[in-house]
């Protein structure tokens, strides 16, 4: 089998209320620059990455895609392993930027690649990986965004809880006054009860001397995980966070290389691991991430940032994961939409990595 096209394309698809936003980024719109990958065989391969719908970035994405990587067309699209290696060591590119922009584009090929790979063995991604079929858990970020007024936010948590069956939801904190993000934990936590899972996720915003006194209370409230207290890259300051407070750390949706995982692992300054195939460069280094994270006895639980397509596959296919996060905006953009029931995610079932796009998709989303 060889590949005979790249096909790029950009879509914006509307968010929750038309607008939302954590302590670092406001949002109207999920943006999915992505690729269709042909072949000789008639198969073809979707892959995309997500990011802010911003335009001009989503851009420089899928031109990297075509001027950049356009030398895998002729190439065994069966070979994953191996033209990873070469996309995210080939040396013009690389000599320019090793993650970013070119991680993306590398991202949305390597799923592209899983696809059709799934596809040839009528597998799903999941299946194509070695797994087994297997519940995960879902934890629904989607109430929980910093600009919903309180009496919003708790109610919206209380209606996952309650009346859609979510055994888990998390919370945007990292306001100006630390009191504010104190008064909405508490007020959620008591709405949604003891026996939910609650978790906080501060987008890189605090320093450390903030995330210490946040620290007390997030015990006092059985949190989960403390994810993204402090800014992406200070390994030190979260190893220092991590031996202070009684809560776990989580991190990695901004993390580009499996070496940066390997770091964090190494300094004690992580407990759940939050790998994103869109920022890693796809589902090739997830797998190596999320195999270091089980040889430390370390759980996945992939950031979904609506990457969810293929990280419930992913999910399913290493047994380092049991959980997933929920977010529902691209939904209406694929053959079989990731879906959850009773707080459970559904299996996926249709061979390939959930990223089939519908016919439709391009006419309702697509903005290039």
């Amino acid at each position: 089998m060889k590949i005979t096209s790249l096909k790029t394309f950009i879509l914006h698809v509307p968010v929750t209320r038309n607008g939302v936003a954590d302590s670092t980024h406001t949002l109207t719109h999920w943006g999915a620059p992505g690729v269709i990958i042909e072949t000789d065989a008639g198969i073809t391969g979707y892959g995309y990455t997500g990011t802010h719908a911003h335009l001009p970035s989503d851009r420089l994405i899928t031109q990297c895609i075509e001027t950049c990587f356009d030398w895998i067309v002729g190439r065994d699209p069966l070979e994953t392993t191996a033209l990873y290696r070469e996309m995210e060591r080939f040396p013009p590119v690389q000599w320019v930027g090793r993650g970013g922009i070119s991680h993306l584009a590398i991202g949305a090929i390597d799923v592209a690649l899983w696809d059709i790979k799934a596809k040839a063995a009528e597998q799903t991604l999941w299946q194509s990986m070695g797994g087994t079929e297997r519940p995960i858990l879902a934890y629904n970020t989607d109430g929980g965004w910093l600009n919903w007024p309180l009496e919003t936010l708790v109610s919206d948590c209380k209606r996952l809880v309650e009346e859609e069956g979510y055994l888990g939801v998390k919370i945007k904190v990292g306001s100006p006054n630390l009191a504010t993000d104190i008064e909405r934990l508490e007020a959620v936590r008591k709405a949604i009860g003891n026996k939910v899972t609650l978790a906080v996720d501060a987008n890189g915003r605090m320093d450390l001397p903030t995330a210490i006194r946040f620290g007390r209370h997030l015990a006092d409230c059985d949190v989960m995980w403390f994810e993204e207290p402090l800014w992406y890259d200070d390994v030190i300051s979260h190893k220092r966070l991590a031996e202070t407070i009684q809560t776990p750390i989580a991190l990695g949706e901004q993390l580009y290389l499996a070496h940066n995982f390997q770091t964090f692992f190494d300094a004690g300054a992580l407990h759940y691991a939050q790998p994103d195939v869109a920022r890693l460069g796809g589902v090739t280094p997830w797998i190596q991430v999320a195999d270091m994270a089980m040889a430390r006895g370390l759980p996945v639980v992939s950031h979904v940032g609506d990457m969810g397509q293929m990280h419930i596959h992913t999910a399913i296919g290493h047994p380092s994961s049991d959980m997933l996060e929920y977010i529902p905006w691209l939904r209406e953009c694929f053959t079989e939409p990731v879906s959850v029931t009773d707080g459970w995610y559904d299996v996926p079932r249709e061979p390939g990595a959930g990223t089939t796009l519908r016919a439709d998709a391009f006419e309702r989303f697509g903005v290039a």
